[in-house]
C-alpha cells in the first residue's frame, strides 16, 4: 500500500509525498509505519515523472527500510503553480524541507534523471541530511541549447489529449519519433503521468513548466557539486541509456566515494525497463549502507 503525507515545500508549495509498504505500528509523527526505526529512503522522480513511478522499488525496500517517493513541484499530485519558481534552488529546497519534515534524514537518496541531479546537488549542500545516493542515467556535463529546443519541439509533437490509454501507450511506445524499437515499458511510464479530462487523455503536468524546470540545468555542468558529496554514491547506467559510459565512469571518479553499476537491455528509463536487474544493481549498495 501507499499513504500520501503533505509537506510543504519551499515558498509555501504543497507537495505531496507517498509512504510505501505495509504498515505494522505507529509512529510518533505520521502514524503508521511499515519498519519502526528503519534507515529512511526518499526516492525522486525525474522530469515529467512522478512517485508511483517508484512503486515496485519502494515495496522492495520498505521491507527494511522507511521508503517515501516524493511527488516534485509541478508533478504528480503536487501544486503545480502558474507563477512558480522552477529551479534548481526550488526544486533542492523542497526536498530539504521533505527530509526534515518527514524525519527521514540522513537519509539514502534515490534520484532517476533530474531527480538525481536534486539529490547530488542536496547531498553538497547538507551532508548531514543524506548518507548515501544512487544517480540513475543523469548526466553531469551541459546539455546545451540545442536539447532545450528538441523537447520543446518534442512536447509541441504529442497528440494530445489521447482518445484512451491505450493510444497513449501506443504513441510513447512505438509511434513516438524518439523511439528507435518498440518499447512497452516506456509506454506503460507515460500513462502514469496521464489524467483523463473531458476531451481525451492528457498529462497531469503543465509542458511549459517542464521547459522552465529544464531550462534552469540544460546550459550548465554539475561537476563541482559532484566533488562536493561526501557519502556513498552509486552511478547506475542503463546501457542504452543517455548517460554514456565514459561519462559515467568520470561521474565515479570524481566523486569521493563514487561506485558504479551498469543494467544491460535497458534505456534511460532503467526501472521500468529492468525492474529486477535495476534492484539487483541498488540492491548491495544499499546493504552496505546499512552495515556502515
Amino acid at each position: 500500500m501507499a499513504r500520501r503525507i503533505d509537506v510543504t515545500g519551499a515558498d509555501g508549495v504543497r507537495l505531496a509525498a507517498w509512504e510505501f509498504g505495509d504498515p505494522a505500528k505507529a509512529g510518533p509523527d505520521f502514524g503508521e509505519t511499515a519498519v519502526p526505526d528503519a534507515p529512511g529512503v526518499l526516492l525522486l522522480h525525474g522530469l515529467m515523472g512522478r512517485a508511483s513511478h517508484w512503486a515496485s522499488t519502494a515495496r522492495r525496500l520498505s521491507a527494511r527500510h522507511r521508503a517515501v517517493a516524493l511527488d516534485q513541484r509541478g508533478h504528480g499530485r503536487s501544486e503545480k503553480p502558474p507563477e512558480g519558481a522552477f529551479t534548481r534552488d526550488a526544486y533542492v529546497d523542497d526536498v530539504e524541507a521533505a527530509l526534515e519534515q518527514l524525519g527521514l534524514g540522513p537519509a539514502v537518496l534515490i534520484g532517476h534523471a533530474m531527480g538525481a541531479l536534486t539529490a547530488w546537488q542536496l547531498a553538497a549542500k547538507r551532508p548531514d541530511l543524506v548518507r548515501g545516493l544512487v544517480i540513475c542515467d543523469m548526466r553531469a556535463s551541459a546539455l546545451g541549447g540545442a536539447s532545450q529546443r528538441e523537447w520543446a519541439e518534442w512536447f509541441a509533437s504529442w497528440p494530445v489529449p489521447f482518445a484512451t490509454l491505450a493510444d497513449v501507450r501506443k504513441w510513447f511506445g512505438e509511434d513516438d519519433p524518439w523511439v528507435e524499437r518498440p518499447n512497452p515499458s516506456r509506454g506503460e511510464f507515460y500513462a502514469e503521468v496521464m489524467a483523463e479530462s473531458p476531451d481525451g487523455w492528457r498529462p497531469v503536468f503543465d509542458p511549459d513548466q517542464m521547459l522552465r524546470s529544464r531550462e534552469t540545468w540544460v546550459y550548465d555542468a554539475h561537476w563541482e557539486e559532484l566533488a562536493q558529496v561526501r557519502c556513498p554514491a552509486l552511478v547506475v547506467r542503463g546501457l542504452d541509456g543517455e548517460l554514456g559510459r565514459a561519462e559515467a565512469q568520470e561521474m565515479v571518479r570524481v566523486l569521493p566515494r563514487g561506485q558504479y553499476a551498469e543494467v544491460a537491455d535497458a534505456g534511460h528509463l532503467v526501472h521500468y525497463d529492468q525492474p529486477e536487474a535495476w534492484l539487483a544493481a541498488i540492491e548491495p549498495f544499499l546493504d552496505s549502507l546499512d552495515g556502515e
